[in-house]
């Protein structure tokens, strides 16, 4: 087959294993779909084969470039934990002070990128642990050597943030125990524009069930994009959901984080540089985590009873849709 297709496109590209191949007339065969020493390899393989870690040099991000878009709907090769109980954090976050094992993960920034932001509050909140939750592999390949690369040049820095490879669409419960986290950022989440696509972005009422769980009573959630349609959609979602309620923008005012989450992505740069001003078009939105469904207008237990007078009291009154959706969020509370 190689041969037949080397005769008739003398020029083409092939994709053999995970190598693409530029077959030329000099090009020998290939042997178990890996390339010989004498393959001519295009830009996308020598850029699948950069190198990484403290023997390549100074970690530069154009040796780690990746197409932006990814379907997380696909079967990915992702190494995950069994449980929260299963993730060995200590192999993310060393040489703490003293020896001392580093604090639970409070933040998590899902769909960290280039790991903008978490190089931003890392100063901010040095006895906080964040970590960054990325799906492109040589992306977080390069956080992870941006951080090593760090804390190799002046250890106290960055000792407390680290990155994940790995799909939070699926995988956010098997590293997060319940009401652990106090922070988890959106940060100009892919917009998926077709509608067909609508089911890939990472707002959903699924996923934010998903979400309420492992944040904590008060916890924020943290979006910004700079396409409309995607900000009504994540507002919808958060505002239709009875466990988070939007944060006034006049108490965002002393928020240290708010200025970092509009300036410090590398997608904050590539839209200012889209809309070619110094402060491009953003929409910001942040929803606080409740402690209690704004969709339960009497309390748990009288529920649980069932049988009380006050029970079936409110039965009587046709109250089913309001009572309705304890079975399923009640769990999360």
């Amino acid at each position: 087959y190689q041969r037949r297709v080397h005769g008739a496109f003398p020029n083409t590209v092939l994709r053999l294993g995970s190598s693409h191949i530029d077959m030329d007339s000099s090009t020998t065969p290939l042997v178990d779909g890996e390339p010989p020493a004498s393959a001519n390899c295009g830009k996308r393989a020598r850029e699948e084969t950069a190198p990484s870690g403290a023997g390549a040099g100074k970690v530069k991000r154009q040796n780690y470039r990746q197409r932006a878009h990814c379907n997380p709907l696909s079967d990915g090769d992702f190494d995950y934990p069994l449980s929260p109980d299963h993730m060995d954090w200590s192999l993310h976050f060393p040489n703490q002070p003293s020896g001392s094992p580093a604090p639970p993960v409070e933040f998590a920034d899902v769909g960290c990128g280039y790991g903008g932001l978490l190089v931003a509050l890392s100063p901010l909140f040095p006895d906080v642990s964040m970590v960054g939750m990325e799906i492109r592999s040589k992306v977080s390949s390069y956080v992870h050597d941006r951080i090593a690369e760090g804390r190799a040049q002046t250890p106290p820095a960055f000792r407390n943030i680290s990155v994940i490879r790995t799909n939070a669409m699926k995988y956010m419960t098997n590293y997060f125990r319940k009401h652990q986290l106090s922070k988890i950022f959106f940060l100009y989440p892919d917009p998926h524009f077709k509608r067909a696509n609508h089911k890939r972005r990472i707002i959903s009422p699924t996923l934010l069930s998903e979400y309420a769980f492992v944040l904590r009573p008060g916890a924020l959630a943290y979006t910004v994009t700079d396409v409309l349609d995607l900000h009504q959609w994540m507002v919808k979602h958060f505002s239709e959901h009875p466990l988070f309620e939007r944060v006034p923008d006049s108490e965002l005012e002393g928020d240290i984080c708010v200025p970092h989450v509009r300036t410090a992505t590398e997608e904050a740069f590539k839209a200012s540089k889209r809309q070619k001003v110094a402060n491009p078009t953003q929409f910001l939105a942040v929803f606080r985590r409740l402690a209690c469904s704004r969709f339960l207008p009497i309390p748990i237990p009288l529920l649980a009873a069932g049988a009380s007078a006050g029970a079936s009291d409110l039965a009587s009154t046709n109250t089913t849709a309001a009572v309705a959706p304890v079975s399923s969020h009640a769990s999360m509370l």
